[in-house]
């Protein structure tokens, strides 16, 4: 699946030696070069013979690794033989809180650990430090400049320097070196950091005590200048003899861990929603910026862990792994992408409030929020960002529909249907999944199942009032050109021309601000499927399909359609003979077949039921003769329902409901039926639909007696 992978070498035993907070503790799982490093500065502790106390710090980042590295460490202390060992004392004050707790519990480690190792000296070696430990908990302020001062109402400052000294008299007679090491420093509060080096600083001539300290030192020094108000820098150089930076892993070598870890995470994913070059482009140039520690790659990975399993296959796995990696790294630039949706999407079809912003205004929102990206990370988030959302810094660039067409079919986050998914992490309730739209498209080759689905997707309507058929035929336009398979197409069509009158839903031309309409959108996916049929076949395709069909309006709708590339009819779409999708000849064959196929709904009383009645009354004028349909609307407006199921079917929905009489002056004189609609308006079992029918009607008719014009836009 993956193309190139040898661009970073996979080594399967990487896949879990990451996990928050959990660093590692064998060098063989080092893939980050820090035990090198961890095995000299052991084999320094072991073999150097400071005389008294002596401070050591490794100095690094939070997240960086420091962790691992002390791990290595006693690793490594603890391969050496038995005489060369040190007594290791652990500390993390970050398990503790409270300041009286750090300098207890400090002195408790030390003593416990102390006591189990050295049994020989008995209780009172034990008793002596935590003795220690619990006066000079008590002191405040134990050693500041006013020492003295402060400890003359509290214990004698000769008892406590005493007690040290019986304590440091007997830790030299041992002649065994002690490693006390503390971690997490950079965790703690300002005042317990604070807290914490005056304990160090008053034991640190403890005599074979090295103390190894691992800490982000910029952390460190912020912290005790707003507690001591003085240089953080001298503070430290006053207790540390020796500090080291941590020698950081190798950016590639980042990379490989991180990719290592997301190989796993990518699993099942459909091939076509991982683009290699585009990953490759987007991480290298982009979200590699990030990956500068190894807490950084935990981070990303555990939320794509949580993030991604909910919408794998509904989302383009790099757009999601590069919008995930802004929402965690730049948070403020996060939400102003996910409260601006029309600003940063295509909107294939539908008016957004970028298409009638001006370039101007529309590169000043952009410019606005660029500026507030922290220095350091902008050209890495404007390179990701210009990547996923290609119409930044390109408002005045025309996309093509084949473009926003294919930025929907592998789901990029720049395509406004597909944008809800990466911020609400599932597919929104009503929309269309990949695997509900592969289910779908599995019964294409069979045009009763396909077709019994698509009036069932009709039914489902959404939470806001539009079928979810309109969401299946939008989505329906990204796979027609290639992905159905050529010996479905006859099946497809013969749904259409079967069912497609069904899927005409005025309810969602109501719900749906500047929608096309379902029998647009049956109408473009019909002809995109003939595009795809030899010439020759074409017409013997759309006979056998529009014979068989009973869709009226439908076959109607596409015949008109078919038409127009001919310069016919009132949509003209006139197009060159070579890329019309029927010849002269074969159109009139067409034509005739569709005129029949009105005829006889007309006579079998299917017609009245045909949803856009006033279009197939204008065909059926254009193509055959005026008085036959005369004679028709004559014969049904006899009855009162058919009269009124006749206006019902005449109601169209363009800016809002309209119904002009002199639609239906080609076929009977509109005053004749006035006074009957008037009184059937009144009728209390008429439908929503039918009253507002029968009400519109009455309504433009007045107007026409008026001498005002329906018509008009500012009615």
């Amino acid at each position: 699946m993956f193309e190139g992978q040898d661009s970073f070498s996979l080594e399967p035993d990487t896949l879990n030696i990451l996990s928050a907070d959990k660093p590692l503790s064998d060098p063989k799982d080092d893939k980050l070069g820090y035990a090198p490093f961890a095995k000299n500065l052991a084999e320094s502790i072991c073999k150097m013979s400071p005389p008294d106390g002596f401070v050591i710090a490794v100095y690094a980042p939070w997240g960086s690794g420091k962790s691992t590295l002390l791990n290595f460490i006693i690793h490594y202390l603890k391969q050496k033989p038995e005489q060369e060992q040190p007594i290791i004392v652990p500390y993390n004050p970050w398990w503790f809180s409270g300041q009286e707790d750090l300098t207890k519990s400090f002195f408790e480690q030390l003593s416990g650990v102390l006591y189990e190792k050295w049994q020989s000296l008995g209780r009172k070696f034990k008793n002596q430090i935590e003795s220690f430990a619990e006066r000079v908990s008590t002191v405040p302020g134990l050693w500041t400049k006013g020492f003295a001062a402060t400890v003359k109402t509290v214990i004698s400052p000769k008892d406590i320097h005493k007690l040290k000294q019986e304590i440091e008299e007997t830790l030299k007679k041992q002649q065994k070196r002690i490693l006390v090491v503390i971690d997490d420093i950079d965790r703690l509060t300002a005042e317990e950091i604070r807290q914490l080096f005056r304990v160090i600083k008053a034991v640190a001539n403890f005599p074979n005590v090295v103390y190894l300290l691992l800490f982000d030192k910029e952390v460190v020094v912020k912290a005790l200048e707003e507690a001591q108000k003085i240089s953080g820098e001298a503070y430290l150089e006053k207790i540390v003899q020796v500090s080291f930076e941590l020698p950081l892993p190798d950016r590639i070598q980042l990379s490989r861990l991180f990719y290592n870890q997301i190989i796993k995470i990518i699993s099942d994913t459909p091939e076509e929603l991982f683009q290699q070059k585009y990953w490759i482009d987007i991480y290298w140039q982009g979200i590699e910026h990030f990956i500068t520690t190894p807490r950084s790659i935990v981070r990303l990975i555990n939320t794509l862990m949580v993030t991604y399993p909910g919408v794998k296959g509904e989302v383009n796995f790099v757009d999601f792994v590069a919008i995930e990696t802004i929402r965690l790294f730049c948070p403020t630039v996060y939400n102003i992408i996910r409260n601006n949706p029309d600003l940063f999407t295509f909107g294939i079809r539908f008016l957004t409030l970028s298409s009638i912003m001006s370039d101007e205004k529309l590169k000043e929102f952009h410019n606005n929020w660029i500026n507030q990206i922290n220095e350091k990370d902008r050209e890495a988030v404007k390179f990701i960002l210009t990547k996923i959302f290609p119409k930044i810094g390109s408002a005045n660039v025309s996309w093509g529909d084949s473009y926003l067409q294919n930025k929907r079919r592998y789901l990029h986050i720049c395509s406004a249907d597909i944008f809800p998914i990466y911020f609400r992490l599932t597919v929104p309730e009503g929309d269309i999944s990949i695997s509900e739209m592969q289910a779908i498209l599995a019964l294409a080759n069979n045009f009763q199942s396909f077709g019994a689905k698509l009036v069932e997707l009709s039914a489902q309507i959404r939470h806001d009032g539009i079928s979810r058929i309109g969401v299946f035929l939008d989505r329906l336009r990204d796979y027609v050109d290639k992905d159905i398979p050529l010996d479905c197409i006859e099946a497809i069509l013969q749904a259409f021309f079967e069912v497609g009158d069904l899927l005409w839903n005025v309810e969602d031309e109501k719900n749906s601000f500047a929608s096309v309409g379902n029998e647009y959108e049956i109408e473009f996916l019909i002809n995109q499927l003939l595009q795809r049929i030899e010439k020759v076949e074409r017409e013997q395709l759309l006979k056998t399909t529009i014979l068989n069909g009973y869709a009226i309006a439908t076959i109607v709708q596409q015949v008109i359609s078919l038409g127009s590339e001919h310069g016919k009819y009132e949509d003209t779409r006139d197009k060159p003979e070579d890329q019309r999708i029927l010849n002269t000849q074969q159109l009139a064959e067409i034509e005739k077949l569709a005129l029949n196929k009105v005829r006889d709904a007309a006579q079998k009383e299917s017609l009245l039921k045909a949803p856009k009645l006033r279009q197939i009354l204008a065909f059926w004028r254009d193509q055959g003769n005026v008085e036959e349909v005369q004679q028709w609307v004559r014969k049904v407006i006899k009855e009162d329902q058919k009269l009124i199921r006749l206006l019902e079917n005449f109601l169209t929905l363009a800016q809002g409901y309209r119904l002009d009489p002199q639609w239906l002056s080609f076929y009977l004189s509109t005053d004749e039926i006035i006074n009957r609609v008037k009184d059937l308006a009144n009728q209390s079992q008429l439908t929503e639909n039918q009253r507002i029918a029968l009400n519109q009607f009455i309504k433009e008719y007045e107007m026409r007696q008026q001498g005002e014009n329906p018509n008009h836009p500012f009615v």
